[in-house]
């Protein structure tokens, strides 16, 4: 049979059927995408979002004002523990969440992506019980030991136990935020936290001040009201996540708990949470060495520390958005993509703070006109500025490389960055205080501490390999 051949039948060319069409993957923006213009798209939502967080910090000191000195006293002294939560749950745990996803997603593995989601609500979930627990019984006494007296210490338990009594619910809305980032999805945890703040304004006040047929909580009522906003927006979020509408689902039927899935997310996340607690031990040292300088010192610096504030929530836009982009590519072991990435954001983020900051230092009064007209302050304000504001570049600059580096799951350097910053301010500060120093030489030591924590992050990101860089990587699928 080897040897017959069979004739070829005669066919017509056009009847001839065509053959299948080569359909090409869809490209994932993320991945393939032009980085600088993907990273803006991916940033200007959470821009608006953050945007609005600074409206309810202003909004909240106006009601809570009206409630009396006592009551804005009380809110000082509990903030710290407030805004430790929040940074602990959104940018450092919420950033491992996303990074762990947007790694799992760039290696193809959706599965893997929906169970990490799944693990990462419930180190959500401990966690929140367990600053519950932590402040319900350790928290008066941890107020007294700040500072807390008479009735300021009365107002300020009272804030607490209703706000820290339902802190499952900021840890779980934080961590839903960094499951849809992890997937590149920015508009619905951006538009949720946006609905979060302008709820938190209108309830906080009707509660806290007794607006209409609403009695007065006090300040009571305002921790319901930030509490009662992040239900909203768990709901929407939970909805949207377990309907399967997001690219990943987190899986509850069948579930098995695994390590694994734990440590990779805690491996970023718990690493990180290092970050903002130095961040605020540090401004606690230095707040207290300008102590000695008087009132209207403190009350200076204040002013300069508020614009600090309101500039690294545009870093922590860029940041947190380079956090799925540089995962992804890391996921795909596309590191040389990764750290282009990396870099554009820094660089974003330096331009962008650095800006806005010497603007701000060389006409200091369009800043300080908005909160006091005291000839003291005001000079005090004028001098921090002037000092200080062009350095806060350096600060975007390492928020930057931050996230970036929790992207690539290689966070341990920044943290140790602002480990050496916080030696750097209370070796100095100690040296400054031995020396009959001015305040103004702690506002250099100060703006120098930035440069330093904003030069080790980016040695830290040169200095850490990421991974193996692979020359072609497969196309994933676009995103839902």
């Amino acid at each position: 049979m080897s040897d017959l051949g069979l004739a070829e039948i005669p066919v017509d060319e056009q009847e001839r059927p065509l053959p299948p069409p080569v359909t090409k993957p869809a490209r994932n923006a993320l991945l393939d995408g032009p980085i600088l213009r993907t990273l803006l798209w991916l940033a200007w939502p959470n821009v608006i979002a953050l945007s609005a967080g600074t409206c309810v910090v202003i909004a909240e000191t106006s009601y809570i004002g009206r409630l009396g000195v006592e009551s804005l006293a009380a809110m000082a002294l509990v903030f710290p523990c407030v805004i430790l939560t929040m940074t602990m749950s959104g940018g450092a745990m919420g950033g491992g969440v996303a990074s762990a996803i947007a790694r799992a997603l760039g290696a193809g593995e959706i599965e893997r992506a929906s169970t990490l989601a799944m693990h990462a609500l419930l180190i959500g979930l401990t966690f929140g019980l367990t600053f519950m627990l932590g402040m319900l019984i350790f928290g008066p006494r941890l107020l007294e030991l700040l500072g807390g007296r008479g009735n300021v210490l009365a107002q300020a338990i009272a804030y607490s136990q209703v706000f820290f009594g339902g802190a499952v619910l900021p840890w779980l809305m934080n961590t839903m935020a960094g499951i849809l980032r992890g997937t590149g999805n920015m508009k619905l945890p951006s538009t949720m936290i946006l609905s979060s703040a302008v709820w938190q304004i209108i309830l906080g006040g009707t509660l806290g001040l007794g607006l209409g047929p609403v009695p007065q909580f006090g300040m009571r009522g305002v921790a319901a009201g930030s509490l009662i906003a992040y239900s909203i927006s768990i709901s929407v979020m939970g909805w949207y996540l377990f309907s399967g509408r997001a690219r990943v689902k987190p899986k509850l039927k069948g579930l098995r708990v695994q390590w694994a899935m734990f440590i990779d997310i805690l491996k970023v996340g718990a690493v990180s949470c290092f970050s903002p607690l130095q961040s605020v031990l540090t401004i606690s040292i230095f707040t207290h060495m300008l102590a000695q300088f008087g009132t209207a010192v403190l009350a200076g610096y204040g002013i300069g520390a508020r614009l600090e504030f309101m500039l690294t929530s545009v870093a922590f836009a860029v940041g947190i958005a380079s956090v799925p982009m540089i995962g992804m590519a890391v996921g795909a072991e596309r590191v040389a993509r990764a750290r282009r990435i990396a870099w554009t954001a820094g660089t974003v983020s330096f331009l962008a703070v650095g800006v806005v900051g010497s603007f701000i230092a060389v006409f200091p009064d369009l800043w300080v006109n908005l909160f006091t007209s005291d000839p003291h302050v005001r000079a005090t304000s004028h001098q921090y500025l002037s000092t200080a504001a062009p350095m806060y570049a350096f600060i975007g600059l390492a928020m930057s490389m931050y996230f970036s580096s929790q992207g690539a799951a290689k966070v341990l350097g920044p943290v140790l960055a602002q480990t050496a910053r916080l030696i750097f301010i209370g070796a100095g500060g100690w040296w400054l205080s031995t020396h009959e120093a001015s305040a103004q030489n702690f506002f250099a030591l100060a703006a120098a501490s930035m440069g330093v924590l904003g030069v080790l992050s980016c040695l830290s990101v040169i200095l850490t390999r990421w991974g193996k860089s692979a020359p072609v990587a497969e196309p994933q699928p676009a995103l839902s």
